[in-house]
């Protein structure tokens, strides 16, 4: 059993540090548009930037030749800490950021995108087994 190559988590890493960036930029930086804020998009905007993370985290262990649990179990601990990653930012947010806040919401829906891609890895993993077997 080899080891997962780094350079496969690249994808992850760059795309860890683009939802850095972007939630760190300043209020008055983040365009405002009024029909869009009345449905909440920002919402799904959090939902599926912490899906991709989780995604581009899991993808590598689609393959990889371990036993189905554990890499379910690898990819169980990247959506929780995802999950964490999105409430890290909401203090940050809250104490480094000018113009932003902290809200729960942001977080529930961060927490929200990375359980749903856990749930779309952990088929993907299982999927993958089905097909090695028979």
């Amino acid at each position: 059993m080899g080891k997962i190559s780094f350079k496969k988590f690249l994808p992850a890493i760059a795309w860890f540090f683009i939802i850095l960036i972007l939630c760190c930029l300043p209020g008055s930086d983040i365009p405002e548009i009024g029909w869009l804020a009345s449905i909440h998009f920002d919402k799904l905007v959090h939902l599926g930037l912490f899906a991709i993370l989780v995604f581009l985290f899991g993808f590598p262990f689609f393959g990889y030749k371990l036993s189905t649990s554990k890499r379910i179990r690898y990819v169980l601990w990247i959506m929780i800490l995802a999950s964490l990653f999105g409430l890290s930012i909401e203090f940050i947010q809250k104490y480094f950021v000018t113009g932003r806040t902290f809200d729960l919401l942001d977080w529930a829906a961060d927490s929200l995108g990375a359980i749903i891609a856990f749930f779309y890895c952990r088929y993907r993993i299982e999927k993958s087994t089905r097909v090695i077997r028979t």
